[in-house]
């Protein structure tokens, strides 16, 4: 019987292992060995196993890129087919730094031909900022100062095109263990450097226009606080005094006057007056943006029966039934939790002043996962076609002789509830009441 024909190729063992241990597959459109099967047969009968068999011939000691020395013909392509599959630069120096070996994929990737690249170092075809840190770490390597360097750097094509590729590589050693080059790997890696350039440059972008809308907004704290002061300060000299001498006029020659003169100066009092509230309310708008929140665990429920029992104590001759749900408790800042309720409530305590059986209700339920709190009551109510302007300052659905107030309440409201991350809604009927709602995010 015929003994099997067995393709040979002469390359070093200790050189293979190495660059496969960088191996991996290219894209399928590019011809690769897809699998090897290996068959074990027992000793024909009659033999024995030798104590040390001699390696196949092809597998006997000599430098990669000899090719002086027989190869037959179908293992030599084998292999080749094996090493320029790869989408990878594979390549092997000799022990002063040299190119000896390369695949085809270096001339996809630099542009020079493989002949003139085995004739020069890998840092040669490195751009010269480079150079010195490639050839110092492999320096390295070929003295034994470590046994892998990975790097990035950037490769200068034979066009003169600059890319960026990852070079992994290791030290060989010969039979004796002397340093006999190094082995590895040279992958484009162009693409995710331009994304990560990109990347850095959107962040930088990013951080600068940051950086100017915290300036705008840091300018814009101050100017309010500017006019806060003067709010405060300025204009509430010449509200006391129109209202001072007002009332000194009435009081010293109001009974000399005609009923449409004191009626004038009663009108001029009560706009002084008015404007003094407005103040009040702007200046308490203001200190709800800009005051450090304190978050700590707060019961609501505690908070809304102290407000109904200053409401209760304004106005001692009202009946309202009013119905709290215990142990409703968030974490938040308490004074601004105080606020909230105080607006919510009072608006409830105020549009039912009318209402026969008026009836308030402070409560919470559970809708996807999140608690939503409300405030309702069986008052006056508004139309919907206009609850866009309920939470903007000096927005008011109802007259101020019909209900009386600043137009401020609502507009705090939603400042609160925006700085703990929630939302604010209402929804009402006109007659038959209004049911304020919102969530806070924490």
């Amino acid at each position: 019987m015929s003994s099997p024909i067995v393709a040979c190729a002469h390359v070093n063992l200790s050189s293979l292992r190495s660059l496969l241990r960088f191996l991996r597959p290219r894209p399928a459109s590019r011809s690769a060995l897809s699998s090897v099967d290996v068959v074990l047969s027992p000793a024909p009968a009659g033999h024995e196993a030798a104590a040390s068999p001699a390696p196949a011939p092809w597998l006997t000691p000599g430098p990669l890129a000899d090719a002086t020395a027989p190869v037959p013909h179908a293992a030599a392509e084998s292999y080749r087919e094996v090493v320029d599959s790869l989408s990878e630069v594979v390549f092997r120096t000799d022990e002063s730094g040299r190119l000896v070996f390369l695949n085809d994929a270096w001339k996809d990737l630099s542009g020079f031909e493989l002949d003139y690249s085995r004739q020069h170092p890998l840092t040669d075809f490195l751009h010269p900022d480079d150079r010195l840190r490639a050839r110092d770490a492999i320096r390295g390597l070929l003295a034994g100062d470590g046994q892998e360097w990975s790097d990035e750097l950037r490769l200068r094509t034979g066009s003169g095109e600059i890319r960026w590729v990852g070079v992994t590589a290791r030290a060989l050693r010969d039979r004796a263990g002397h340093e006999a080059g190094i082995a590895g790997t040279i992958d484009d890696i162009s693409a995710r450097k331009i994304a990560e350039f990109s990347l850095r440059n959107l962040n930088q972008e990013l951080e600068t226009r940051v950086r100017s809308r915290t300036a705008e907004l840091e300018a814009a704290v101050r100017e309010l606080e500017a006019f806060s002061y003067s709010v405060s300060h300025d204009l509430r000299a010449p509200l006391r005094a129109i209202d001072g001498f007002a009332r000194i006029l009435a009081e010293e020659v109001g009974p000399q006057l005609a009923p449409q003169h004191r009626e004038q100066l009663a009108r001029i009092r009560a706009g002084a007056e008015r404007m003094a509230i407005l103040i009040d309310a702007l200046i308490d708008l203001a200190t709800v943006s800009r005051q450090p929140l304190r978050r700590q665990t707060v019961d609501l429920s505690q908070l809304a029966e102290s407000v109904i029992r200053e409401l209760q104590a304004e106005t001692p001759d009202r009946a309202v039934a009013v119905e709290i749900t215990r142990d409703l408790a968030v974490v938040a800042d308490p004074a601004l939790m105080h606020v909230l309720l105080d607006n919510l409530l009072r608006n409830a305590w105020k549009f039912t002043a009318r209402t026969e059986g008026a009836r308030i209700a402070f409560g919470a339920t559970r809708e996807g996962g999140r608690t939503l709190f409300h405030v309702e009551d069986n008052g006056a109510g508004f139309d919907m076609n206009y609850a866009g302007k309920l939470f903007q300052p000096f927005q008011r659905l109802h007259g101020q002789e019909e209900f009386p107030g600043t137009g401020i309440g609502l507009a705090t409201v939603q400042r609160i509830v925006a700085r703990h991350d929630g939302r604010v809604w209402a929804s009402a009927e006109p007659g038959a009441g209004a049911r304020f709602c919102f969530t806070l995010g924490h």
